[in-house]
């Protein structure tokens, strides 16, 4: 497929099979990562993949456990593939995806955040591309500012100076895989 059609296919999918993605296709994964642009060619980013589900069910219910639904700029995601915006019942910002990789980035470095959103971007466009489902989640700061989640970047070996940023989830589609979505009209000029 090429790239732009790809980006046009990839979605966000918040409902998962249980079924693992192979560890070959993990680390592929992870080496578009790694491979994301980044300022100043400083290769920054550190990924630690999560792959056991019983352990993305923890993590997953940490990232939810501080969520504040008054800073929310929506109220709708989708029918097809809800999220935490759409239905305050769901209790794992996972949302059952059997492999997670928190992207992590140096503290007080000013490109930090789009750093680790450029890496987190590579991530699902290779996940698409290997048939691999996947979901870009924020609320990283939060999920391990906390003292279970500290514990776990200690065991993880996560540089202390170091912040979680995002989340890339990856497993199957549970139900249709969604079709494309119509882009609003009207978010880009062309000035010459």
């Amino acid at each position: 497929m090429e790239l732009l059609e790809l980006m046009k296919y990839r979605r966000s999918i918040r409902k998962y099979h249980e079924k693992q993605i192979t560890r070959d296709s993990l680390q592929k994964i992870i080496e578009a990562g790694l491979y994301a642009p980044n300022a100043g060619g400083g290769q920054r980013t550190f990924i630690c993949a999560i792959h056991n589900q019983e352990l993305c069910e923890k993590i997953g219910k940490l990232n939810l456990s501080g969520f504040d639904r008054s800073r929310l700029a929506g109220s709708y995601v989708s029918a097809e593939q809800p999220s935490i915006i759409d239905d305050p019942a769901i209790k794992n910002g996972f949302y059952g995806a059997p492999t997670a990789c928190a992207i992590f980035s140096p503290n007080n470095f000013l490109y930090s955040i789009p750093d680790a959103f450029c890496c987190a971007e590579n991530m699902v466009l290779e996940a698409a591309e290997l048939g691999i489902s996947s979901c870009i989640v924020a609320r990283g700061e939060e999920t391990f500012d906390n003292e279970t989640g500290s514990c776990f970047l200690k065991e993880w070996g996560v540089p202390s100076n170091y912040t979680a940023r995002c989340f890339v989830l990856l497993g199957y589609c549970q139900g249709a895989y969604p079709g494309e979505k119509q882009r609003r009209p009207g978010r880009y000029k062309i000035i010459e």
